[in-house]
């Protein structure tokens, strides 16, 4: 019996199926054992390993201060809103850039898809009216620019090739491979095809991508600051963004403050702010090192003062930051805040100006100058000045008034050609493109068979062809530091104008004036007819494509009578562009009121004010000084600008308008023009007299009407003169000849 139950235990045990029960049993053991050690035993060791914690320290942005007038009334504010953040939080490995590029688009969209706008603007690039690349700087501020982009240390070691970049040029070069990759393969998915910058792309969508990730490099050394992509945007866009947040790395919401402005009065004096730019950044720096400040108190995410007291007071009005010192995980989360400082809010700055005393100017002013305008109007095609004609004789011809409403962008000529344009809107069109082809066809006959001297063409063709050479300078086609200006062939089209501008564009080609990698050339040994070839080739492309060359031929098809005065108005009715009275829309269609009359009451009722039309007069300024302390009541400038527009992030498209108005609204009239005082040098004359006692308050002379001590011999406004005057009669009667004697 014990044999036989030996026998049955050892069968057990040899058995296949115990085996394996035992081996699972061992395995389920071991298994358990390691899931307590993981999770209980070194849990929180392995989870505090995973997570990778990271120090950093984030910046808190002070508040800036407000700007009140003596009264204590409100200009410029603080309001609080949410700004979208990107931090370069991607790998660097081959696929980083279409990373990058991928999320920036797909976050743009999000963006812009709820009516919120992108704000980065550290690259000094925009789009223009005619829908091309263009610099928003220019002179010593572009050439800083240009050093920036190719990495020189001073403007001086730019390359002549580097200082001639266009827009575009410098798009390609960010776009290319070795910087941010933004474009696509002409052969997608082929990397052995040529890369082009920007392919795939739309001119708005590739400008917009490439200007954050500029601005992303501009921090690269420190990636996690970031940098804001929008300002002051929607709950429903950071809805968005947080709902997205798994496809949109390093994209966070913060709280953040935007600068606000009551009205557009106190644009040119209060000015705007905007993200600070790198030689701002050193400059801010190296003013707060000199009054004592050890470490930089600004950076590249900041928010400064760009123009007006906005700039001027910058460092009074920016708030010190703050810090927190914060500790984040492998995926940026925040886990644990080590030590906090708050940021102080900047100090309030008070004017002398004051509020209402500034809107009064201002509307005073607008009134002013529409009067001007409108006593000016006569119902004429042109004017022309006799001899001896004074400033005061000139006259404004109605056709002036039509031509302003294409030449400075009242009528919208977008519209002209859309599916909603009107009756007069589609016969406007329509005869433009008839006329600019008729124009096309004779411009390309005097480049290639007539050959007419400059100075024997109609007025028309004379302005036409400065316009397609200025275009080609201005595309540096025609490179400016290379033309010799002393050459007497240039003397000959520029001064004498006895040549031909065909004569002269071939004259360039040979003296190598001509940067021919512009053009698109077979073959870089193309003999000079070639050149000459696509040099007209892009020359015409680039007048079609110049919405200032567009504009010039509706000056002509009115005086043609291509397009009528009355087709002018009913575009403007069509548009609603203008708020018209309902009864002036129906007495004009029914015949009741002319063209001319039609025009002249919008400009009465400033329902078309003088900047608008850009004709002269349609700027001026008033400064009102307090004659007892000195003080600046009012500053004015007209026309002004809305500042809301330009500040914390610029409107691209309200910005480009502003740079091709006629009328110059970011032009401060009271502090930057520059032309002759006039009789408001009196006053200074008059005090120089008195105190240097050349006069005093009892001399008399007598005003004669020509002051005879010098020649040629100035007169006196009044020509038979004034008779006795004293400096207070003579200031009242603005007395030239008085100032003409305490001046000599």
């Amino acid at each position: 019996m014990f044999e036989e139950l030996r026998d049955k235990l050892i069968g057990y045990i040899c058995n296949r199926l115990t085996l394996f029960t035992v081996v699972f049993a061992c395995l389920a053991a071991i298994l358990i054992y390691r899931c307590f050690d993981l999770q209980i035993v070194h849990g929180q060791e392995y989870q505090d390993n995973f997570l990778l914690s990271i120090e950093k320290t984030k910046e808190l942005a002070g508040t800036r201060g407000n700007i009140y007038d003596c009264n204590g009334n409100l200009l410029a504010y603080n309001e609080l809103a949410y700004s979208v953040k990107l931090e370069d939080v991607f790998e660097n490995d081959k696929y980083k850039n279409q990373k990058m590029n991928d999320t920036i688009l797909n976050l743009i969209h999000i963006i812009e898809k709820r009516g919120d706008q992108i704000s980065s603007s550290d690259l000094k690039i925009m789009i223009d009216e005619d829908g091309a690349f263009a610099f928003t700087v220019d002179g010593t501020q572009k050439l800083r620019f240009l050093a920036d982009i190719y990495g020189k240390k001073s403007v001086d070691l730019l390359e002549d090739e580097e200082r001639r970049s266009s827009a575009l040029d410098i798009m390609n070069y960010l776009s290319g491979k070795k910087q941010f990759a933004v474009g696509q393969y002409a052969e997608p998915g082929n990397q052995k095809s040529d890369f082009l910058p920007g392919y795939g792309y739309s001119y708005e969508d590739w400008l917009k991508v490439v200007s954050i990730r500029y601005s992303l490099k501009l921090t690269g050394y420190r990636k996690y600051i970031g940098t804001i992509v929008a300002k002051a945007v929607s709950e429903s866009t950071v809805a968005a963004v947080m709902e997205n947040s798994d496809v949109l790395p390093g994209v966070t919401i913060e709280e953040d403050t935007v600068r606000r402005y009551v009205d557009k009065y106190f644009a040119h004096v209060l000015g705007y702010t905007g993200k600070i730019s790198s030689s701002e950044l050193t400059e801010l720096n190296e003013k707060m090192a000199a009054e004592g400040y050890n470490q930089d108190m600004y950076s590249m995410n900041d928010v400064v003062g760009k123009s007006g007291i906005e700039s001027y007071m910058e460092t009074t009005l920016q708030g010190h930051k703050g810090y927190e010192k914060v500790v984040v995980n492998n995926v940026g989360k925040v886990i644990l805040v080590e030590e906090r400082e708050e940021p102080s809010i900047g100090k309030d700055v008070y004017l002398t100006i004051d509020m209402e005393l500034t809107k009064a100017i201002y509307n005073i002013i607008e009134q002013k100058l529409a009067g001007m305008v409108s006593e000016k109007i006569i119902d004429a095609k042109e004017y022309v000045a006799g001899t001896n004609s004074k400033s005061s004789d000139i006259k404004i011809p109605i056709y002036d008034v039509y031509y302003a409403m294409f030449n400075n962008s009242i009528l919208d000529l977008k519209l002209l050609s859309s599916e909603e344009a009107g009756e007069a809107q589609q016969a406007i069109f329509a005869a433009h493109e008839s006329y600019k082809a008729s124009v096309y066809d004779k411009l390309i006959a005097e480049l290639y068979e007539k050959g007419t001297p400059y100075d024997r063409l109609s007025k028309e063709y004379q302005v036409y062809q400065s316009n397609m050479v200025s275009l080609l300078y201005k595309n540096n086609i025609l490179m400016s530091d290379v033309v010799d200006t002393g050459d007497a062939t240039y003397i000959a089209w520029t001064t004498d104008e006895t040549i031909s501008m065909a004569e002269f564009l071939r004259y360039s080609i040979a003296k190598n004036w001509v940067d021919v990698s512009k053009l698109e050339l077979d073959d870089q040994y193309s003999d000079s007819d070639e050149t000459y070839n696509k040099l007209v080739d892009a020359m015409l492309g680039l007048i079609d494509n110049n919405q200032e060359f567009q504009k010039k031929l509706y000056k002509y098809m009115l005086l043609d009578n291509v397009i009528s005065p009355r087709q002018v108005c009913m575009a403007l009715c069509e548009q609603g562009i203008i708020s018209i009275p309902e009864e002036d829309v129906q007495a004009f269609y029914d015949g009741k009121l002319s063209a001319y009359r039609f025009m002249k009451n919008r400009i009465d009722r400033l329902e078309i004010t003088p900047a608008q039309l850009a004709l002269d007069p349609c700027n001026a300024s008033v400064v009102l000084v307090d004659c007892n302390t000195g003080k600046v009541k009012a500053m004015v400038t007209y026309p002004g600008y809305d500042n809301n527009k330009m500040a914390n992030s610029i409107d691209p498209e309200y910005y480009a308008k502003l740079t091709t108005d006629k009328s110059s609204p970011l032009y401060n009239f009271a502090t930057q023009y520059k032309g002759a005082p006039g009789s408001t040098f009196k006053m200074v004359s008059a005090t120089a007299g008195l105190m240097e006692n050349v006069i005093d308050l009892e001399d008399t002379i007598y005003c004669k009407g020509t002051f005879t001590e010098i020649t040629p011999s100035p007169k006196c406004w009044k020509t038979y003169g004034h008779g006795p005057e004293t400096v207070v009669s003579a200031i009242k009667d603005s007395c030239n000849y008085f100032f003409y004697n305490v001046g000599y």
